[in-house]
């Protein structure tokens, strides 16, 4: 009777008094494919602005990820003046029920491929360009860091400043444009408006092409005047 009555006091303790075995904590396995999949399609969207055939050719990323159960989310942040091609170090950050999880550094690489002039033989430093010397092709964004032309007719009548290789890009600071005014010539300034035209005679005190700003000497008050360029014996005040 005694063994019995113990047996029933054995089974009337609190339950907190017994060793409990440990409960692994959920996890939350996130693929390395996943994270790349959230890097590209970042990336795509960053350079959809860029009008260019795009190709993400590099994450560098590897393993997958443990995490806690929850709602995992990605946010990709680029360097501000990135314009999403070539290569970049971006920010990874990830985040489980908002919670920030991950933060780390990845470094991409990004081909855009877009039509832009490219030359069609070598072109030697001084020639002016002809429409021949010139084709339209794919090349990366990333060989011309955005200064490029769209079309042959921006760079025709401009002159190389440096020679360049057939199929090579035509970067917009290979090229210069050819003065018709030289140093020191004498050229008729302009001044007028609807109502009134004043001309007088004048020196150029440097060289300048079409649409450039010069200094020229007017040689009747000795005064210099800053004036655009018209033409090979005109150029323009603003009035």
């Amino acid at each position: 009777m005694r063994a019995l009555l113990f047996a029933l006091a054995l089974l009337a303790l609190p339950i907190s008094g017994i060793a409990r075995a440990a409960v692994p904590a959920p996890v939350n396995l996130v693929t390395e494919a996943t994270v790349k999949g959230a890097i590209t399609d970042y990336l795509m969207q960053k350079a959809a602005p860029l009008n260019a055939q795009v190709t993400v050719k590099k994450i560098n990323y590897q393993g997958n990820l443990k995490l806690p159960a929850g709602k995992v989310t990605f946010d990709v942040v680029a360097p501000e003046r990135w314009e999403g091609y070539g290569t970049a170090s971006v920010a990874l950050v990830v985040r489980v029920d908002d919670q920030v999880k991950r933060n780390q550094t990845v470094l991409v690489d990004v081909e855009a491929l877009a039509d832009m002039v490219v030359a069609a033989r070598t072109l030697e430093r001084g020639e002016v360009l002809a429409f021949s010397d010139l084709a339209v092709a794919k090349r990366d964004l990333a060989q011309v860091q955005g200064r490029y032309f769209n079309n042959i007719d921006e760079a025709v009548g401009l002159r190389v400043k440096s020679t360049m290789r057939a199929n090579a890009p035509v970067r917009k600071d290979n090229l210069e444009k050819v003065p018709v005014v030289k140093s020191g010539q004498v050229v008729t300034i302009v001044a007028e408006n609807d109502v009134v035209r004043i001309t007088a005679t004048g020196r150029a005190k440097g060289p300048g092409a079409p649409g450039d700003l010069i200094t020229v000497q007017n040689l009747s008050s000795q005064k210099e005047i800053a004036a655009r360029v018209v033409d090979a014996t005109t150029v323009k005040v603003d009035f």
